[in-house]
This record gives structure tokens, C-alpha cells and sequence, in this order.
């Protein structure tokens, strides 16, 4: 994670203040703008927003493109707030663990594709597989055909039945980098399931040491 007052820093200097609505689209399914919509509320920005689509919605819907390279109208100011989204740590991972990872503390969800979850293949890290305990949503499953979010009672229904009865706030989200869980995230927003976590470091940041456990066991 960078420093929050960095980050606030940077996003004053595109011009954004305490009332900005910022709006974050990608061309790739959501991904990278659910995990700005993650940071700027993780700094405490609540007027934040994905556009659902992103950039290949604006063309099917005749949005203008420009070509221009992007100038600030001038600095804005962006202060450091107490945070909006919960984060977990390698160590509270490692807590859950070893409580039992089958226990009510908390579920976690990871979004990285089935066969990298289940250790098939691993095309980034040193070692394949997950964290013991982690269940697999993968992100893309929250889009329609056209790449969409879906409607917000079919990602309800979804999610509760993965998380049954829990409470959405022991929701834990975790991938490859900490990416692609900000659209998990995101999308629980959505069904009207708010309150998750995300474990920023995530699988990356878990399969470093040796030491730690997986699954499937080396």
C-alpha cells in the first residue's frame, strides 16, 4: 500500500478536493478502477464511483473520446480522513488461520481465477495454490455478457450463498495483488452487502515465505 497522505497527495494534484466525485473507469472488466474506488475510500474519500462498463460502455453508448493529453485546471486539496475500508494484514490472516479457518471469525474470498486457486497454474508468484481456508469467487463472475455489473439482487442472492448467514463485515477479500478482490468488494457493495475487508497483500504477499502454509500442500 503507498502512504495515504502520498496517494491524497496525488489525487489533488489532478485537481480532486474534499467535494470531487471521482469516477474511475478501466478497459479491463473494472478491475483496476474498483481498486481506485477502493483506495479513495480507504483514505476516507467517500465520493467515489465506478463507471459500470467502463470504457467499452461509453463507446456502446456513442461517448466522445478525446485525444488530448490531460491538463489539471489547478491543484486541488485532499485531506487524509479516518478510512472507510477495512484492511487486513498478514498477521490478522495468520490470527484466522490459526484460530481455525473454519470457525465464525471472519470467510475469506479469494477472486483469482479457479485454476490459479487451485494451484494448476501460477502464472505471476513463485508458487501456486491459496491460502488454507479461502473460498473462490472469481471477479468476473459479478458481470452480464456485456460486461456489466450485474443486477444487485442476483449478486445478493450469490453472495449469501457463499457467505450464508455471516456477517458481510468478516468478509475478508484477497487475489493475486489486491486487485481484482476490490471488484469482490465492490460488487458485495452493490447486493447491499457493505462493510468487507481486503487483505491488500494477498496471495503474493502470503506465498513469499515458505514457512506460511497452502493449499495444495508443497
Amino acid at each position: 500500500m503507498p502512504d495515504p497522505k502520498a496517494f491524497a497527495a496525488q489525487l489533488a494534484a489532478l485537481g480532486a478536493h474534499e467535494t470531487t466525485l471521482i469516477v474511475g473507469y478501466d478497459a479491463s472488466a473494472g478491475m483496476y478502477a474498483s481498486r481506485l474506488w477502493w483506495m479513495c475510500r480507504w483514505i476516507g474519500h467517500l465520493k467515489c464511483a465506478v463507471l459500470d462498463g467502463g470504457l467499452q460502455a461509453w463507446l456502446a453508448a456513442d461517448g466522445p473520446l478525446s485525444t488530448e493529453a490531460f491538463h489539471s485546471k489547478g491543484p486541488g486539496k485532499m485531506m487524509v480522513r479516518p478510512s472507510l475500508a477495512p484492511l487486513w494484514t498478514i498477521d490478522h490472516v495468520s490470527a484466522w488461520i490459526g484460530a481455525g479457518s473454519d470457525s465464525n471469525i471472519a470467510i475469506v474470498i479469494d477472486a483469482r481465477a479457479s485454476e490459479r486457486f487451485r494451484g494448476e497454474i501460477e502464472p505471476h508468484d513463485p508458487i501456486a495454490g491459496h491460502i488454507p481456508g479461502a473460498s473462490n469467487r472469481v471477479f468476473t463472475e459479478n458481470l452480464n455478457p456485456q460486461g456489466c455489473f450485474k443486477p444487485a439482487s442476483a449478486l445478493r442472492e450469490e453472495f449469501l450463498a457463499l457467505i450464508g448467514d455471516q456477517d458481510p463485515m468478516a468478509v475478508v477479500h484477497t487475489c493475486g495483488s489486491g486487485v481484482t478482490a476490490c471488484h469482490n468488494l465492490l460488487a458485495m457493495e452493490v447486493a447491499g452487502l457493505p462493510g468487507s475487508a481486503l487483505y491488500a497483500g494477498s496471495w503474493s504477499e502470503w506465498c513469499s515465505d515458505p514457512s506460511r502454509p497452502v493449499v495444495p500442500k508443497r
